[in-house]
Formats: structure tokens, C-alpha cells, sequence
């Protein structure tokens, strides 16, 4: 890795297509990170107007004589009366540069397992850090995770930079201090970004405070990092969902979670092995030439041939890997431990195979909210991606076939 700081240019043209970032955003508690969220939420007026009144009404009974806006965002009884995030909450929001869906994930060691859920599908995490205690244990361990889960983008927020004077020191020794860390996880790369939440320094409107800090503010950074940059040679996978019978015609449908399928590609279906030719796809009903990840889509083959539910259509020789032996990083969702020996369902895509745990990285178990990896041996082979080269392809989640019940979320390691 030759640089753990990255930079985007947050001046870059903006296309007029209007995208999308999920984006989720962890801290440990007392950090700041609901009021961060509600200062997002508030300073780029996405708060409708009975919302603030009930946070205005809600602060004034507690004598506090501004709104509490960290009430934006504490939504369950008991995250306020405690004070700290228990569940993923999701918000939605939109500036005239770009959507967001926002994973606003708990911070405390005993709901990882909801971090991971939030983040699992995100295309940048925030990461919160109080400046007066710098990187804690809380902070390294929602950085593994961000690194667990490839992650493309993290932004590494220093927050409550007004109690430190926002002297410039102290800023640049928690980046330092993440960057060493970040570097042993092999993190991709962060954005630090010191800001204020409490008064709005550099959320949504620069900070006339930090005149040494040139870059973005948050938002600003969040309205202009690439989304969807999955590369363009990414191998096409596609899952499929339903089969649709019509006139002595096969539809295959389902949603084509990586790379391109074109009309007159070869395909491969797995795991049979069968080959075919795309003879036409359909998008919304409409015939197209091409479709792209991650489109829902239809397909029809050349060849009528034994496709079904689970089974997998790719393109190209970057083929998944066929396998019944299945390691893997591994967060444990489940109240009940998952030991070595315990018959399971993995749910990977559209398909669903029994499997027993072999082995648990040599521990005895994993507990709720364990971080930990796995080995698996399936009654049947799955067609798997690394998960750092495809996440929808080398992600999985384990079931207890008794009752249904999630398990453990895993990330395929097939190095």
C-alpha cells in the first residue's frame, strides 16, 4: 500500500443523471455521531418542519435552551433514555447533486453485528472520532470491519474539534495514528475531515474555525466521491431468481449483480457447467442490447437448457470458483453460538446448499458479535467470487435449518 490518505477532487463535473451513495456511519459511543447525522440532516434542510418541532419541544423539557439534534436520530425509546444507537436506522435524503440512503449504525462494541449489517452494502463509511481521545478501540475495530467488508470509500471524521481549540495538532495526530493502523488492515485508503458537529463546522458549510484545513467539508465530499465504480472489466454474474415459462419460451429473471451481459454473449450456467447464447434481454419490459450491474433483468437462451432458482449465468473467462469447500471472514449475528460441527444452510445469491462448519480458525466457538473466520463443507458446490474482487458474489449468510434463523454473515476468502 503507498499511501493510506486519499484525496477526491471535490470540484469535478457532475453528470445530470442524479446517482445514489449509500453511505453508512459508525462511532463509539459519546463520539457524536448522532448529532452529526441530525446536523447533516438539519444543515442541508432535510428535516421537515414537525420533525424539528418535536426535537425543539423534546430539548426544551430537558432545559436545553438549543435543539438537541442528535434527537433527529435516536428514534427507539430506549436509545434515548440511554443515550447511544442500538439499531440500524436508515435515512433518506437528497441534495440537487445526489440521493443518499444512509445507514446510521450503533457504535457500542455489543451491536457490531448491526454495524456489519449496515454496512454491508455500503459504498463509504464515516468513521467518528471524539479529537479529545484520538483513535480508541471501538474506532480500530470499526475500521476492521470496513476493511472486512472492502469498503470502497472511508472518510475518517474527527469530531468536537471546538473542544480541542481546533488546533491543527491534535487533528493531524489522530490521522496519523489511524493511518498506522489503516495500513495494517490494508485499508484501500481514508478522507479525514475535521469537523464540529455540535456548532456545523465543516458538516455542510465550511469552518471559518480551521482556516489550516483545505478540503471538503463532509457533504460536500459525500455529494462528489465516484459511486458505483465497480471496474469496467468486472465478470458478469447473474444470479437467477424465477424462471418464466411463456409460448414454449424460458425467462430467466433475476437482477445481474456484477458486469455486463450483451446479446450474442457465450454463457456459462452454474454449477452444471452447460453452455448457451444470449438470444435477448429485457429491462423493464423494454428489449435492449446490453444490460449493466445492477439492473433487473430477463434473459432467454439459444439452447432450452436445465436452468433453475439458484442456479448462476456468467460471461467470459473469469469464471467463479466451483467449490464445496468454503473459507471465509466471518461476523456472528446469532444470540445462540455457532460451533465447530453444526449443520447449517448457506444462502448465497438466489441459492440455498446444506453445510456443516468444519472448522473455526482454531477458536471453539463464536459468540454474538464475534469477528472470526470459517470453514464450511457443502453438500453441493457453489459458484463463489473472492469477496474482495465481487461483494455480491463472495457474500453469504448462514441459516439455522431448524427455524430460519440468521446465523453469521460471511465474506469468502478463496485465496
Amino acid at each position: 500500500m503507498t499511501s493510506t490518505i486519499s484525496a477526491i477532487d471535490p470540484t469535478g463535473p457532475v453528470g445530470a443523471t442524479i446517482d445514489t451513495l449509500r453511505f453508512a456511519t459508525a462511532g463509539s459511543v459519546d463520539d457524536g455521531k448522532s448529532t452529526l447525522v441530525g446536523r447533516l440532516l438539519h444543515d442541508s434542510k432535510s428535516v421537515l418542519v414537525d420533525q424539528l418541532e418535536a426535537v425543539e419541544r423534546a430539548s426544551a423539557s430537558r432545559g436545553q435552551e438549543a435543539p438537541d439534534l442528535a434527537l433527529l436520530t435516536d428514534g427507539l425509546r430506549a436509545e434515548r433514555e440511554q443515550g447511544i444507537t442500538i439499531d440500524v436506522a436508515y435515512r433518506y435524503f437528497a441534495t440537487p447533486r445526489r440521493r443518499f440512503i444512509l445507514a446510521d449504525t450503533p457504535g457500542h462494541v455489543q451491536y457490531t453485528r448491526n454495524m456489519v449489517t449496515g454496512a454491508s452494502t455500503a459504498e463509504l463509511t464515516v468513521i467518528l472520532v471524539d479529537a479529545r481521545n484520538g483513535v480508541v478501540e471501538q474506532t480500530r475495530r470499526h475500521a476492521a470491519i470496513a476493511a472486512l467488508l472492502r469498503v470502497p470509500h472511508v472518510v475518517l471524521a474527527v469530531n468536537k474539534m471546538d473542544l480541542v481549540g481546533y488546533e491543527e495538532r491534535e487533528f493531524d495526530r489522530i490521522v496519523q495514528d489511524f493511518a498506522g493502523y489503516a495500513e495494517e488492515l490494508d485499508l484501500p485508503g481514508f478522507t479525514p475531515i475535521p469537523v464540529s458537529a455540535l456548532v456545523g463546522d465543516n458538516v455542510v458549510e465550511p469552518s471559518a474555525h480551521m482556516d489550516w484545513y483545505a478540503g471538503p467539508a463532509l457533504l460536500e465530499f459525500l455529494e462528489s466521491v465516484p459511486v458505483g465504480a465497480e471496474r469496467a472489466d468486472a465478470p458478469a454474474r447473474f444470479p437467477v431468481q424465477y424462471v418464466i415459462r411463456h409460448d414454449d419460451v424460458r425467462y430467466y429473471a433475476g437482477q445481474l449483480v456484477s458486469g455486463s451481459l450483451r446479446v450474442g454473449d457465450r454463457v456459462t450456467v452454474q454449477p452444471s457447467g452447460e453452455t448457451s447464447e444470449i438470444t435477448g434481454i429485457d429491462v423493464l419490459g423494454t428489449e435492449v442490447e446490453t444490460a449493466y450491474a445492477p439492473q433487473s433483468i430477463t434473459v432467454r437462451l439459444a439452447d432450452q437448457r436445465d436452468v433453475s432458482r439458484g442456479d448462476m449465468i456468467t460471461a467470459g473467462a473469469d469464471a467463479p470458483t466451483l467449490t464445496r469447500e468454503v473459507r471465509a471472514a466471518a461476523c456472528h449475528l446469532a444470540e445462540r453460538p455457532l460451533r465447530v460441527g453444526d449443520r447449517v444452510l448457506v444462502r448465497h445469491t438466489t441459492r440455498t446448499v446444506k453445510a456443516i462448519v468444519k472448522d473455526l480458525g482454531g477458536a471453539t466457538e463464536l459468540s454474538a458479535n464475534d469477528l472470526g473466520r470459517i470453514t464450511l463443507r457443502t453438500a453441493e458446490p457453489l459458484a463463489l467470487d473472492d469477496y474482495a474482487d465481487v461483494r455480491r458474489t463472495g457474500a453469504f449468510i448462514l441459516v439455522d435449518p431448524a427455524d430460519g434463523a440468521t446465523l453469521t454473515a460471511g465474506m469468502a476468502d478463496l485465496s
